[in-house]
């Protein structure tokens, strides 16, 4: 038995997110298909978290487990070759048997892309979310400094939440300004359903100066999803790396 645990990119805009679901367009869905093709083997794919429709990753982490004596060197460009192009496997590697892609995460990072200009962007436009109306990204960072460390983020999570607590970690929160984009970055160690989104949209409304940045911490502190801003498109989110504590 060997376990080999694949990084993967996609652009999510046309898969009803990574789960494998009947009858709907998924990724690891896909991705098992296309393994069982190459090595003749139905497998499981376990990946390092959900991604929701229309969500994108640059580095997904999942793992699967075989009999098999295929070439670790040949197993990515194999699987490429029945996937569509939206999904990539940019590299496989065999790792120890327990190795466990949703359990043994310790850190993940997303980033939420807003493209800020008057007019958008038609190349970009299924991977950002528009903004016409300048942000202030001073205020945006402010605002994001208040999410740091251990903190109930209730009033980040959207209805249907399954996670019995709501109490995460977050290790590094970032806005940054590239050109015309502005790109928030989360560090954390485990994310609530659409959490990031949430606080992306929270965070869209300090940029407006509908909200000062002092009111995030206000937000948190009353734990209730209604205090917070909306929910912004699936399309801007991008899950871009998972992390694992080396043993």
């Amino acid at each position: 038995m060997r376990n080999i645990k694949l990084t993967i990119e996609y652009e999510g805009k046309d898969y009803n997110g990574w789960q494998k679901q009947p009858n709907k367009l998924n990724i690891q869905g896909e991705i098992e298909r296309a393994i069982q093709i190459v090595t003749g083997q139905e497998v499981e794919l376990i990946g390092s978290g959900r991604t929701d429709a229309g969500v994108h990753a640059f580095a997904q982490v999942a793992n699967f487990k075989i009999e098999s004596d295929f070439p670790i060197e040949k197993i990515a460009t194999a699987i490429n070759s029945q996937l569509k192009k939206s999904i990539r496997v940019l590299k496989a590697q065999e790792v120890p048997l327990e190795f466990h892609s949703r359990y043994h995460c310790h850190k993940k990072t997303y980033g939420y892309i807003i493209e800020n200009s008057e007019q958008g962007t038609a190349i970009y436009r299924n991977n950002t979310f528009h903004v016409s109306q300048p942000l202030d990204v001073e205020k945006m960072q402010q605002a994001a400094n208040y999410l740091i460390g251990e903190h109930d983020f209730s009033s980040f999570k959207s209805s249907g939440t399954s996670s019995k607590s709501s109490v995460r970690t977050i290790y590094q929160a970032q806005v940054l300004k590239e050109q015309t984009r502005v790109i928030i970055m989360l560090t954390g160690n485990g994310f609530l359903y659409n959490m990031v989104r949430i606080i992306a949209g929270t965070l869209v409304e300090i940029g407006l100066g509908h909200m000062e940045p002092e009111e995030m911490k206000k937000i948190l502190e009353a734990k209730n999803r209604q205090k917070a801003g909306k929910t912004l498109a699936a399309q801007g989110l991008f899950l871009m790396n998972v992390e694992y504590e080396e043993k």
